[in-house]
C-alpha cells in the first residue's frame, strides 16, 4: 500500500509541475477529433483519392464553391456541404516530364509530380491555374460554367501555357499570387535551383517586369506569404500592391550570421518599368521591416521574426483594412507565436518616412539626408502627386537610380499600441494560420480569431479590453481538426455561411464557428464563456443572432457576468447531487473536481458536524488542477467535501463528495487470510509433486463485535469498485442482515 501511495503521489506531484502557468492560456473547452465529430458540428472531406498537399486557393462566395489543389488534383467543393457532389479534376505532370524529373536528381520525396499552387478567377465562366509540374511549372484554364448548378469543372482542352513566373519550380518552396485586371502578380522563385525570387508581372496588356535578379538589397532568399491590391486614394494610379514575406537580413543581424526578418514591400499597379535603367523592372518598389516583438519583465526584448500568415480584414473604408499577422520566433530553444496587427496608416507612414541609407566609416544604416529626386520614389505615375507624369518610364534616371539603391525605408512598421494582440509563449504547438471574423453582440462587435497550429487543432481566440492599458486574450475553445494530428496550412473563413475550412497535407475539414452547446448546460456556464456567437435562450446555450425583436438573449460578453445576466436560471446548478467516496484509515484518496473554465479559480470547504470551513492544511493535502490528494487519511477527515469555482466573482459548487474512512483493522482482517498469488502458486505446485492432500483451510476469522457495523461500508465500496471497473456490472444490493450474518461465521 505504501508502495502505490508513493506511485500516486508522484504523479500527482507531476500534474502538478505540467499544470503551473498562466490559465487564460489554457482553452475554456478542449474538444479531441471524435469529440468534434461527436457534436455534429463539422465534416471532414470523405472522398479518398490518392493526392496529398491540400489547399484552399480560391473561395467564390457567390458561387458558394471551395476551389482546392492538391497533387496532380482539382477540386471544387460546395461550401455548405464539402462532401456533396465533389468536382473532381485529375490534372498529372506528363510521364515523360516525370522521367525527365527524376533524372536530374529529384523525385526523392515525391516532388516529380504536379502540385497545384494557384487558383485564381480569370471571368465570370473561366479560372487561371498553375501548378509545379514536376519541376517545369504548367498553367491552364478551367471552364466553371456560369452558375455552380451547372456542376461544370472541365480543364479547357489543347490549352497549356508555360508557368514560368507564375508558380514555384519546388512543391516546398511557397508562392503567393493574385489575379487583378487580367495581370497576374506573383511572389515566386523563377528557377529550376530555387536560387532566383522575384515579385513578377505577367498576362494582361501590360508589359512583364520582375524585381531586380541576384540583387539581396531588394530581396535575400525571401519566402512569401500574402499578396494584396489595396488603393492608397480615391485615384485608381494610386493603386498599390502589398506583398507580406519574410527574407534573411545580414544587417537586422549586426553579426556575420544573416537572421530571419518580417518585410511589407510594395509596388505601383501601373509601374511599367524603366526607360534606361531598371528596364523592365519595377522602379517603384520598396519595403519596410515588419516587428512583432515583447518586452519581458527583465526588459529584454523578444522578436516574432517569421512571419508566417496574414489575413487583411476589409473595413467600410477599402483604402484602411486591418492587417493581422501571425508570428513565430526563428530559434528552436525559445518556441513561441504572436499575432500582431497593424493600420494601413501606420504602414503609408513608414513608406513616407526616410530611406535607410549606408553612412559612416562604420557603413552603418542612417536615415537618408540628402535630397531626395522628383518624383519621389515609390510614388505611381499619373496619381495624387504626379498628374503630369504618364508612365515609369518618364521617370528621371535619378529618381529610378534612387530607387535602385535604396529600396529599404528606415523606420520598422509597428504594431497597434506596440505590443502583439496575441501572445503564446512556452508551449510545444506554433501558429500557422490565421483568419478573422467580426461579430455582432448584445453589447457591441467584437472580432475572432480563428489560429489554426502545427499539431492539426483550431483555436477560437477572443481579446478583450482590461482597463484602458492592457488586454486579456481568452481562448474559448479549440478543437483537433484531423484524426491525426497536421500542421494546419491554410484556412478559409465564410461569415455568411458561419463555416471555417481548414486543409493540410493530409485533407479538409469543414468546421462550424460555434458550438455553444459544449459550454454547458447552465446559464451561468454560456454567460461565463463570452462567447460572442453564443446566448442563453431560456433553456439552452444556443447561437445567437442578432434581430430588431425582444427575445430572452442572456449574453454579456465585455463582463462575463452571470449574477447579472442569469438571474432566476441556475435552478440546475442548485440541484447538484452529492458522490459518495471511500477511503481506508492510513492511506490516501483522490477527491475530483473539474471545473468548465480553467480561469475559475478552485477553494475546497470541509463540513462535518454542521460546521464548514475553507480547506487548508498544506502539509496534508495536494492541490491539483483536477482535485486534491488527502495523504494520510484518518477519521476526522470523514465528512462531506465541496469544491467551489469562482470566476467573474462568480461563485457555485463544482463537485459534493461525501467521504466515508473505512477502519483499518476490518480492511486488513478480511485481507490477512489471503495468500499472495505467488505464494498460493507455490504451495499448489509443490502439493502436485508431494501427491498429498492440501492442508486444512484456516478457521474463518471471526470480527469483534465492535467492528461489524463498518461492514455494510465495505460491502458498499467493494461494489461501487467493481462497478467502476466493469459498467456492464449488475447492481448487486446486500442485506444488512446478510452482511452481519456472514461476519458472525
Amino acid at each position: 500500500m505504501q508502495t502505490s501511495q508513493a506511485v500516486l503521489l508522484l504523479l500527482l506531484g507531476c500534474c502538478v509541475y505540467r499544470c503551473r502557468g498562466d490559465s487564460r492560456a489554457a482553452p475554456r473547452v478542449y474538444l479531441s477529433y471524435k469529440e468534434l465529430i461527436e457534436t455534429k458540428t463539422a465534416r471532414p472531406f470523405s472522398f479518398s483519392f490518392n493526392t496529398s498537399d491540400y489547399r484552399i486557393l480560391h473561395m467564390d462566395q457567390d458561387q458558394g464553391r471551395l476551389y482546392l489543389g492538391s497533387r496532380e488534383y482539382l477540386v471544387a467543393l460546395d461550401m455548405h456541404n464539402i462532401n456533396k457532389e465533389p468536382l473532381i479534376i485529375h490534372w498529372p505532370a506528363t510521364a515523360q516530364r516525370k522521367g525527365e524529373c527524376q533524372m536530374t536528381g529529384k523525385g526523392g520525396q515525391g516532388e516529380c509530380a504536379n502540385f497545384v499552387r494557384l487558383i485564381e478567377p480569370w471571368n465570370r465562366t473561366h479560372l487561371y491555374t498553375c501548378g509545379t509540374g514536376a519541376y517545369k511549372p504548367i498553367c491552364t484554364f478551367i471552364n466553371r460554367g456560369w452558375r455552380a448548378e451547372e456542376y461544370l469543372f472541365r480543364l479547357v482542352p489543347g490549352y497549356v501555357d508555360s508557368g514560368k513566373g507564375k508558380c514555384s519550380y519546388d512543391p516546398r518552396q511557397a508562392n503567393a499570387a493574385a489575379l487583378i485586371n487580367g495581370n497576374l502578380y506573383a511572389g515566386v522563385h523563377v528557377d529550376f535551383m530555387g536560387t532566383d525570387a522575384a515579385i513578377f508581372r505577367t498576362l494582361g496588356d501590360r508589359p512583364a517586369v520582375r524585381t531586380e535578379q541576384y540583387d539581396s538589397r531588394w530581396l535575400n532568399d525571401p519566402v512569401f506569404v500574402k499578396i494584396q491590391k489595396i488603393p492608397d486614394s480615391s485615384q485608381k494610379n494610386d493603386d498599390k500592391l502589398y506583398f507580406f514575406f519574410r527574407e534573411k537580413s545580414l544587417d537586422a543581424a549586426g553579426g556575420s550570421t544573416p537572421i530571419v526578418v518580417s518585410r511589407v514591400g510594395r509596388v505601383c499597379l501601373n509601374d511599367d518599368g524603366g526607360q534606361r535603367s531598371l528596364v523592365n523592372k519595377w522602379t517603384t518598389f520598396l519595403k519596410a521591416r515588419l516587428v512583432c516583438s515583447v518586452i519581458g519583465s527583465d526588459g529584454v526584448e523578444t522578436h516574432f521574426d517569421e512571419l508566417r500568415d496574414v489575413f487583411i480584414q476589409p473595413t467600410q473604408d477599402e483604402r484602411n483594412p486591418v492587417v493581422y499577422a501571425v508570428f513565430s520566433t526563428a530559434g528552436s530553444v525559445f518556441k513561441g507565436s504572436a499575432v500582431c496587427v497593424y493600420s494601413m496608416s501606420d504602414i503609408r507612414n513608414v513608406f513616407n518616412g526616410p530611406f535607410s541609407h549606408k553612412h559612416g566609416h562604420n557603413y552603418q544604416w542612417t536615415p537618408y539626408t540628402g535630397r531626395i529626386p522628383y518624383p519621389r520614389p515609390g510614388t505611381c505615375p499619373g496619381g495624387t502627386f504626379t498628374p503630369g507624369l504618364h508612365s515609369t518610364k518618364e521617370f528621371s534616371d535619378e529618381a529610378v537610380n534612387f530607387v535602385r539603391a535604396h529600396p529599404l525605408m528606415y523606420h520598422p512598421v509597428y504594431p497597434t499600441h506596440k505590443r502583439p494582440l496575441v501572445l503564446s509563449t512556452g508551449l510545444d504547438y506554433r501558429f500557422t494560420s490565421i483568419v478573422v471574423d467580426q461579430v455582432d453582440a448584445v453589447d457591441g462587435r467584437y472580432e475572432v480569431l480563428f489560429l489554426g497550429t502545427d499539431r492539426g487543432t483550431v483555436q477560437k481566440v477572443i481579446v478583450l479590453p482590461k482597463d484602458t492599458s492592457s488586454t486579456e486574450q481568452l481562448i474559448l475553445e479549440e478543437v483537433e481538426v484531423f484524426r491525426t494530428p497536421v500542421p494546419i496550412k491554410t484556412m478559409k473563413i465564410s461569415s455568411k455561411r458561419q463555416q471555417l475550412y481548414v486543409s493540410s497535407d493530409r485533407g479538409l475539414t469543414q468546421v462550424s464557428l460555434h458550438r455553444c452547446a459544449v459550454y454547458g448546460k447552465a446559464c451561468s456556464d454560456c454567460c461565463l464563456a463570452r462567447d460572442p456567437y453564443c446566448a442563453w435562450d431560456g433553456e439552452n446555450c444556443a447561437p445567437f443572432t442578432p434581430s430588431t425583436k425582444r427575445r430572452s438573449r442572456r449574453q454579456d460578453i465585455k463582463h462575463g457576468d452571470p449574477l447579472r445576466q442569469c438571474r432566476g436560471f441556475n435552478a440546475k446548478e442548485k440541484r447538484l447531487g452529492q458522490t459518495a467516496q471511500f477511503g481506508v484509515e492510513g492511506s490516501s484518496v483522490f477527491l475530483e473536481c473539474q471545473p468548465r473554465s480553467p480561469q475559475a479559480t478552485i477553494k475546497w470547504l470541509f463540513h462535518k458536524d454542521g460546521r464548514r470551513k475553507v480547506l487548508n492544511r498544506d502539509q496534508e493535502v495536494l492541490k491539483t488542477r483536477h482535485g486534491i490528494l488527502l495523504k494520510w487519511l484518518s477519521q476526522a477527515d470523514a465528512g462531506l467535501y465541496l469544491c467551489l469555482a469562482t470566476e467573474n466573482n462568480y461563485k457555485h459548487t463544482v463537485a459534493r463528495v461525501a467521504l466515508r474512512i473505512l477502519d483499518r483493522e476490518i480492511v486488513e482482517a478480511l485481507t490477512s487470510h489471503e495468500a499472495p498469488p505467488d505464494e498460493v502458486n507455490q504451495s499448489h505446485t509443490q502439493s502436485q509433486q508431494r501427491q498429498q492432500p492440501p492442508p486444512p483451510p484456516p478457521p474463518p476469522h471471526v470480527l469483534p463485535p465492535h467492528l461489524q457495523p463498518e461492514i455494510r461500508l465495505i460491502n458498499q465500496y467493494c461494489q461501487s469498485y467493481w462497478q467502476q471497473l466493469n459498467p456492464n456490472l449488475p447492481t448487486k444490493r446486500t442485506s444488512r442482515r446478510h452482511a452481519e450474518g456472514r461476519a458472525d461465521h
